[in-house]
């Protein structure tokens, strides 16, 4: 264990390659999961018009 009092050199500059990536992600995951909310509304309509199709009404 070293008892020196060293400066230690840290190079921390704000990349704006990595700002750009950070902020398109959550833009892409809400249009995906918009898109995908909508693929299971036409399936769930879709099944339940198959269900209603399907159903005798004569009881």
């Amino acid at each position: 264990m070293s008892t020196d009092n060293e400066e230690l050199d840290i190079d921390v500059e704000p990349d704006t390659a990595d700002e750009q990536e950070t902020e398109s992600p959550p833009e892409t995951a809400k249009t995906n999961l918009s898109k995908r909310r909508t693929i299971d509304n036409m399936l769930e309509e879709r099944r339940l018009q198959k269900q209603l199709a399907d159903y005798d009404f004569d009881l």
